[in-house]
């Protein structure tokens, strides 16, 4: 029989040298383990005389919870010396200065459009919204758009699969169509139907990606619906907002004639270039104009399918690209730097 003594003593020695709680139960295992010195004694008793047996088993479970009071206070000490060592690091000197909370900001493209809804309900419009996932009687038929249009291709919008007839839209003219629909049925009894003055922003999608492209990016679509309303209107409201958007008083603005389905006659709008002031430069491949919308007279076929009397009421819709109007205003030359997520970049904007 092993000195029972001298090996408490043995196993003790050993437990304080350990530092780490791993290593520890590496130590542990050599004495309390399956094939550890006290288990191996334990099961040696049998092989001792009757008489012997009870006396050193005796001794040996003494020896065996000694070398377990000692491992578990090793266990606590490292335990303890943990927690001391934790909270060294983590103190907080409270006399130090504090960091204070970064600020957020917002994003540039809605800065832009809140300061085209400023800019347009200062003047009277209301701001309305619709769902982002629309009919096709909305996106495209109540719109005067053709069966056989190429907007209605997939390769230039997105289709929801297993949806019939439901697409991601491609513009904000539906939410035009929507509160149009809602206007004649709140004043159905109304004689004449009071004006409609609405903005319709919001996020659209296209199949299309690159510097300038983006699937997703953002629209505002403006609709005026009155008895008197005229080309002329049209013009002199285009044409202030981009002198106050750009905070330019001298700035051009041309109209040009184009096709829309769902205006006619159609125009597109060009602004005189705000980087050279009209000389020619990389931006405006050296025309001195930057294309900067769409707009025209609402088509009768579009008054036709919500129910308003073409033949008494006129109205005129453009539709702008406020992103564009952001990377003008800004100075951005990548519209996918608005959606990377670059804190690089929105910190500018703080």
């Amino acid at each position: 029989m092993q000195d029972l003594d001298r090996l408490i003593r043995e196993a003790t020695a050993q437990f304080a040298a350990v530092a780490d709680p791993a290593k520890l139960e590496q130590v542990k295992a050599a004495y309390l383990g399956k094939g550890g010195v006290l288990t191996a004694l334990l099961k040696g008793l049998g092989s001792l005389p009757v008489e012997e047996r009870r006396t050193a088993g005796a001794s040996i479970n003494r020896a065996k919870e000694a070398i377990e009071s000692a491992l578990e206070g090793r266990r606590a000490a490292l335990r303890e010396a943990a927690v001391d060592l934790r909270l060294r690091e983590e103190t907080l000197d409270v006399t130090l200065p504090g960091r204070g909370l970064r600020l957020g900001g917002v994003h540039p493209a809605t800065r832009t459009l809140d300061r085209i809804e400023a800019l347009f309900g200062s003047i009277g419009f209301e701001v309305a919204d619709g769902p982002e996932i629309e009919t096709d009687f909305h996106n495209f038929s109540a719109l005067n758009t053709p069966e056989n249009h190429p907007a209605r291709s997939m390769h230039d919008t997105f289709y929801i699969e297993g949806a019939p007839g439901l697409l991601l839209r491609t513009h904000t003219s539906p939410i035009q169509v929507r509160y149009m629909l809602g206007h004649v049925d709140r004043h159905a009894d109304t004689d004449p139907m009071p004006p409609i003055k609405v903005i319709a922003p919001g996020r659209v999608y296209r199949v299309d990606s690159d510097a300038t492209h983006s699937p997703m990016f953002h629209q505002v679509e403006g609709l005026w619906v009155d008895e008197n309303a005229s080309f002329a209107d049209l013009k002199g409201l285009l044409t202030d907002f981009l002198r106050r958007f750009f905070e330019k008083d001298d700035l051009r603005v041309r109209f040009r004639p184009s096709f829309f389905p769902f205006t006619e006659p159609s125009a597109e709008v060009d602004m005189g270039c705000v980087f050279c002031d009209g000389v020619g430069c990389r931006v405006c491949s050296h025309s001195g104009w930057l294309e900067i919308a769409g707009c025209g007279m609402v088509h009768p076929n579009v008054f036709r399918a919500v129910g308003i009397d073409c033949e008494r009421y006129l109205g005129f819709a453009f539709g702008i690209g406020p992103d564009r109007l952001t990377m003008l205003r800004y100075g951005i030359n990548d519209l996918r730097l608005f959606y990377d997520g670059d804190l690089r970049f929105l910190e500018q904007f703080r």
